[in-house]
């Protein structure tokens, strides 16, 4: 339905369709004369020719009817009709120079239904939810507010409103206190017309030139300059939006009360956030005002829940009046007599009203003390007051009665972690359980990073916050465009389409982590461990039925995979005894339980996961705030660097919004410089610590790994190759000490299943635990012969047990597993060569055998490869497995390979083909060299720029193409005009032009007498 339809339909204006004369003592001629016409009006407030007789005929006589009485009383019930709005639209006002200012009407009528409202200030006016509302009452005349006074208000009101998202009710005619709200949305608003939620409810009857906002979905120039002597008003220019409430009644103000207060309370029974159960705030402004402003306050704290009152004393009338009588009242409820006589001569001479009238007026003063906690008065003139935004906030805290908890939610909603900071989060103050753990999980939804602040720096520990359910919730938070990019690239990493309403796991979200960084890098999220944890957990976690026995299982989980998230493990302390270090990493196995209630996690997890989490998010702001926190700030600095860049290049290659991509490259941009800055910083605090902290942390950790237990510095390689020719140098060799060994990375399967036993020197069978101990302990004496023999058997076995363990320890180091395949892979390079090289027997020779040996382990590893990669699918694994070159290079060969032996068991002609389909396997086993000699650190280079060189030339190949293409079709057409049909056409037409390239290849063919000057040169 269209909007301007459904306004029609919903909304309605009010006419007055009967005559009753207000006053009965003017003229009564028979019929109706001239004067009465133009002198008697209506109830309404309309004189009878201002009225619409469409239904109805004017009346001959202004005496009652027969059976009616004198007293008949109009109603907008009985006396007027609803027929749908008649304007609505843009109004344009026109006196603002000084800056464009429009906003938008609709002429309703009094009982309209204020869900009715909301919806057409929600969905057809798209205006911002709101956060808090303050409405605003006080005088409607015009009149002088004190220059503090005023400016606190402005300034006051304006940053509250726009701090937290707040709508700001009015009158919204140019007099009295909406003319301040004007004036302070003019000095301290913006000019968004959506940021200024500023709606006035003003009676369609006190409307100064009413009739030119008449026109349905218009736009409508409007003077507000009306006549000075007139009892309606002008709209005011800084308000964005107009209720104007109609109920048949023409300049007769208070009209719209009543469907003010319904709406007011409507608004407060949304919801805050559609994250948070808190609704609506209100508080109810007071700035001056007369006698009905008592009764309005006292309607707002008598209500339930009651609606805080902020009243600013200075302003004059009621509010002097409140501000007074909460002072006096603050320590005895009752006046003294001389000091209430003297308040009733001043209720009496502000509202120039009688005794009776301001007994009754003290009476609802009086009752509103009765709540005068919800009640806060505000002096401009003290120098101890706060500021004024902040006051109106911590009034609406205390002023509504909610628990600390919705307390903390509103100001969540509001962004002002200032007034949390000062009214909530403070000393002494009790919690319940979990409340600060959702607040926090709020915050980092809502990406609150003041707040984020604010509670670790009371204490909220990320260890202890973070599960795998609370991470998970924050990747599967609803946020519109980032939440389809973020899926986007799940389906990209998983090379899968996701499902409607498909739920993110850590798991897909360690794949995209792969998938941006790219190279060899491997997220914990993926791991194997990680995996079976996570499935177990979740597992555990829906069949659980006793507290008791699923806390004992997922302690036991929680042990045994407590330390398999790290691919490798470093201690960080020195060499430590046995029994020390067993002691140490049960105590730090036992610790990997972070989480609420005791609830264990396959991994910790700190703040790099809620910073990755950021940055995948696209939250800058919160990105760079978690950045500071924790540590390796360089690391995480490249890592925010890289995802960004490669999510510019996702959102390129997707086609999306350019703007996006360069938003992310931008992000790139500032996460790369403080890389630089952090490596600058360090510089130039100590140079040897910056080199340090760039290359050697790195370089160590991969020259451990690579070298294991030899301690080599020069000519490593040509050591091992000699000890690989000839075992015995391998006891020449330096190793490394089981000290050193400490602090050298150690794989997964030797930290879980270590060495120590076999490394080790067993007690011999004939000791005790006793004999072992230390003489000074207690050894029992022995024989000087039997401990003579037993030194002399104790050394030689451990000498023995030495040269096994420098074997063992040699064999397994990864730079001589690596030298060995080089050298094994070179001389199976070499047979293969004379294989194809020399004449190939009926039956394959012992060399042939052993080629074929080789070729079909290969095959067999590169299967085991597959069946033990990370994904659980073959289909996935098989994916992954062929996303690499070398692996697609491996299994063309040896396909290849074994099509060629298949047909070289065979007799001639397939034999022929056999040998034929060896000679073109060699090639890509040739190729796969390069494999090996691109961990060269002089060769890996080149091998790197080209690959990528060739990745870029390939659209430079293609227009060479298109012009070789262009002009091979012309020239083959030109020279060849009677060319029979065949496949030549289509070689001379690519083959002949790309050759031409090189120089005058084809110069015979186009022209004879070329052969002849050439070989006249030649004689």
């Amino acid at each position: 339905m269209k909007g301007k339809s459904w306004i029609e339909e919903t909304f309605f204006r009010r006419e007055c369709i009967k005559f009753i004369p207000s006053s009965w003592d003017q003229h009564r001629c028979i019929p109706v004369c001239q004067v009465c016409q133009s002198l008697i009006r209506c109830c309404c407030g309309r004189l009878m020719g201002e009225h619409f007789w469409q239904e109805s005929c004017p009346p001959t006589s202004l005496y009652p009817s027969p059976g009616h009485g004198m007293e008949e009383e109009w109603s907008m019930e009985a006396h007027t009709r609803a027929s749908p709005t008649d304007a609505y639209g843009i109004v344009d006002f026109q006196d603002t120079a000084t800056r464009v200012c429009r906003a938008k009407y609709v002429r309703v009528g009094m009982d309209s239904k204020p869900e009715a409202l909301l919806q057409l200030m929600l969905r057809e006016w798209q205006m911002e939810r709101p956060k808090l509302l303050l409405t605003v009452h006080g005088g409607s005349e015009n009149f002088i507010l004190p220059p503090k006074v005023k400016q606190a208000f402005s300034k006051g009101l304006i940053t509250a409103a726009i701090s937290t998202g707040a709508w700001i009710l009015t009158d919204g005619i140019n007099t009295g206190v909406s003319k301040y709200v004007g004036e302070a949305v003019k000095l301290f608003g913006g000019h968004n017309l959506r940021k200024r939620n500023t709606i006035g409810i003003t009676p369609w009857g006190m409307i100064d030139n009413n009739m030119d906002l008449i026109g349905r979905d218009v736009f409508r120039p409007y003077q507000p300059l009306g006549n000075p002597l007139s009892k309606r008003a002008c709209l005011n220019g800084f308000h964005s939006h107009f209720l104007l409430v109609d109920d048949g009644t023409l300049g007769k103000p208070g009209g719209q009360q009543g469907l003010r207060r319904k709406l007011e309370k409507h608004i407060q029974l949304l919801k805050i956030h559609p994250r948070l159960n808190q609704g609506v705030p209100a508080l109810c402004v007071v700035v001056e005002g007369g006698p009905a402003i008592v009764s309005t306050v006292l309607d707002y704290v008598s209500n339930v829940p009651p609606v805080p009152v902020f009243v600013f004393e200075g302003s004059g009338k009621a509010a002097d009046l409140i501000a007074f009588l909460h002072k006096q009242t603050a320590n005895d409820r009752q006046l003294d007599a001389d000091i209430k006589e003297d308040f009733l001569g001043r209720i009496g001479d502000v509202f120039g009203v009688e005794g009776t009238e301001a007994a009754h007026l003290y009476t609802l003063l009086q009752q509103c003390m009765d709540y005068r906690h919800s009640i806060t008065i505000f002096d401009s003139e003290s120098d101890e007051q706060m500021a004024t935004d902040a006051a109106i906030l911590s009034s609406v805290l205390k002023g509504t009665k909610a628990s600390p908890s919705e307390q903390l939610s509103m100001a969540l909603a509001w962004d002002r972690a200032d007034v949390a900071q000062k009214d909530i989060l403070v000393y002494g103050r009790h919690w319940q359980v979990g409340s600060l753990e959702q607040a926090m999980l709020d915050s980092l939804v809502m990406d609150r990073v003041s707040f984020v602040k604010l509670l670790i720096d009371n204490g909220m520990t990320m260890s202890r916050f973070l599960t795998v359910n609370r991470l998970e919730e924050l990747y599967n938070s609803p946020q519109g465009q980032t939440r389809r990019f973020l899926q986007h690239l799940v389906e990209d990493a998983k090379q899968t389409s996701l499902p409607i309403g498909y739920r993110l796991s850590l798991i897909d979200m360690g794949l995209v982590i792969e998938y941006l960084i790219g190279g060899a890098y491997r997220s914990t999220y993926t791991r194997k461990n990680f995996r079976a944890a996570y499935s177990r957990m979740l597992g555990k976690d829906s069949r659980c039925d006793s507290s008791g026995s699923f806390s004992k299982q997922r302690q036991k989980m929680s042990l045994n995979n407590g330390q398999q998230d790290l691919h490798f493990f470093r201690t960080a302390q020195p060499y430590k005894s046995k029994d020390q270090t067993v002691s140490t990493r049960t105590s730090h196995q036992v610790g990997l339980s972070p989480g609420l209630g005791g609830a264990l996690q396959p991994c910790p997890f700190n703040f790099n996961d809620l910073f990755v989490w950021a940055v995948l998010q696209q939250r800058q702001q919160m990105a760079l705030f978690l950045w500071q926190h924790g540590e390796e700030a360089l690391a995480r600095a490249i890592v925010g660097c890289k995802l960004y860049r490669s999510m510019a290049f996702e959102v390129r290659q997707s086609n999306m919004d350019d703007i996006i991509a360069e938003r992310f490259k931008a992000y790139s941009i500032e996460f790369g410089q403080l890389a630089v800055e952090v490596l600058d910083c360090a510089f130039q605090q100590n140079e040897q610590m910056a080199m340090k902290l760039l290359t050697s942390e790195m370089e160590t950790l991969l020259t451990d790994l690579w070298t294991g237990p030899l301690n080599m510095r020069k000519n490593s390689f040509l050591k091992i190759i000699l000890s690989l020719l000839l075992p015995p140098a391998i006891l020449l060799l330096e190793f490394k000490s089981k000290a050193e060994m400490c602090h050298v990375p150690q794989s997964h399967e030797t930290m879980l299943f270590g060495l120590e036993s076999a490394k080790s020197p067993p007690v011999p069978e004939g000791s005790n635990q006793m004999d072992s101990l230390d003489a000074e302990r207690g050894l029992p004496f022995y024989n000087e012969t039997l401990c003579c023999a037993s030194e002399t058997v104790s050394t030689v076995f451990v000498q023995c047990l030495s040269w096994i363990t420098k074997l063992y320890d040699f064999y397994t180091a990864p730079v001589v597993k690596f030298w060995f395949h080089t050298m094994s892979y070179l001389g199976f390079l070499m047979l293969f060569s004379y294989v194809i090289l020399v004449k190939m027997e009926d039956r394959p020779s012992v060399k042939e055998w052993l080629v074929i040996a080789y070729i079909i382990s290969t095959a067999i590893e590169k299967t085991r490869e597959v069946l033990m990669s990370e994904p659980r699918k073959l289909r996935q694994k098989l994916k992954i497995w062929f996303s690499e070159y070398w692996n697609i290079s491996d299994f063309v060969a040896i396909l290849l390979f074994l099509a060629g032996l298949s047909m070289r068991l065979h007799g001639d002609p397939y034999r022929t083909a056999g040998r034929t389909a060896y000679c073109l396997d060699i090639i890509f086993w040739f190729i796969r060299v390069l494999d090996l000699l691109a961990v060269n650190q002089h060769a890996g280079p080149y091998i790197t720029m080209i690959t990528k060189m060739t990745t870029n030339m390939f659209f430079i190949v293609v227009m060479m193409a298109i012009v070789l293409l262009s002009f091979g079709v012309s020239r083959k057409s030109i020279l060849s005009p009677d060319q029979e049909p065949s496949w030549s056409l289509a070689r001379d037409v690519v083959f002949q032009p790309y050759w031409m390239i090189f120089g005058e290849v084809y110069a015979g063919e186009i022209d004879r007498r070329w052969i002849i000057r050439k070989c006249s040169s030649y004689d």
